[in-house]
């Protein structure tokens, strides 16, 4: 069964309360499908170009959007109005549901499998159910904040899935968060526990995004997915993504990282995912 409902429908439960704008859009939908990793019904949002319905021989790209900590798969269009900043852009936008499980496979929960459930689950089904371009060069990902993390994540490990990777006030240093660190970053020091276990466990290793940069051959610009990054001058996290964004340059690979004014709050994301937009036209095909 499609699962197919609008995001406008009250009765679905994971999409709250929509703003107007959102729930007067026929290209907004939610799907509902059960999921073999969870083994429950999990949900993810679409956001699908204003041609879409009319346009029955053509295939679009896909930019997956992750949300942050402490938000769902439909916070985006709840707290921004991301529907209208997409309506001038020829690319399916999915937002799925990552939890507080920072889209990794937990290290203490074995059926918290966030990494595996959108690659294994989430982009098979979009597939499935829309009309996409499924080679990874017409795939992006990005996201904030936790989501952030997750995008850039998802494109160092697995870089031949996604052409595009980009990161909004990224939690560039998750997998090195101690107890004290994510307490002092107001993230969740059980969410950080939960998922990537203790100091020395093989999940950090495999997660961290500074270890998994410097383990790739330098030199090698083209075989790694295109970055953006940016994070607000006066948010926390400036710093990791400043050091981030050396190691990038350090080891060749293409990036771009900007300081924009600001914190870290929905003012400056909203802004910014209309940037992403942009960039996501100039570097995902068409067919």
């Amino acid at each position: 069964m499609r699962g197919r409902v609008l995001v406008a429908l009250a009765a679905v439960a994971l999409a709250g309360t929509v703003p107007a704008h959102a729930a007067a859009s026929e290209r907004v939908e939610t799907v509902a499908f059960k999921s073999p990793t969870f083994g429950a019904t999990k949900a993810y949002h679409v956001i699908l170009p204003v041609e879409y319905a009319t346009s029955p021989s053509t295939r679009y790209p896909v930019l997956y959007l992750l949300h942050g900590l402490s938000d769902n798969a439909a916070t985006w269009t709840e707290r921004t109005n991301v529907v209208d900043s997409a309506a001038g852009h020829r690319f399916i936008v999915v937002m799925p549901e990552g939890g507080a499980g920072w889209y990794t496979d937990s290290a203490s929960v074995p059926t918290d499998r966030y990494e595996s459930y959108l690659l294994d689950e989430i982009v098979p089904d979009v597939q499935k159910r829309y009309r996409t371009i499924e080679e990874g060069y017409a795939r992006g990902i990005a996201g904030l904040s936790m989501g952030g993390y997750g995008s850039l994540k998802m494109a160092l490990k697995h870089p031949d899935e996604f052409a595009l990777a980009a990161s909004m006030s990224g939690s560039v240093n998750a997998a090195r968060y101690s107890d004290k660190d994510a307490a002092d970053w107001e993230l969740h020091a059980q969410s950080i526990a939960r998922t990537f276990g203790p100091a020395d466990s093989p999940t950090r290793a495999a997660n961290d995004l500074f270890a998994l940069v410097r383990a790739r051959a330098p030199g090698r610009p083209t075989t790694f997915p295109y970055i953006y990054m940016d994070c607000g001058t006066e948010d926390g996290l400036v710093t990791a993504n400043r050091n981030f964004a050396a190691l990038l340059t350090e080891k060749q690979i293409v990036h771009e990282f900007h300081e924009i004014p600001g914190i870290h709050n929905w003012d400056l994301w909203e802004k910014r995912i209309r940037v992403i937009f942009a960039l996501a036209d100039d570097k995902l095909p068409r067919r």
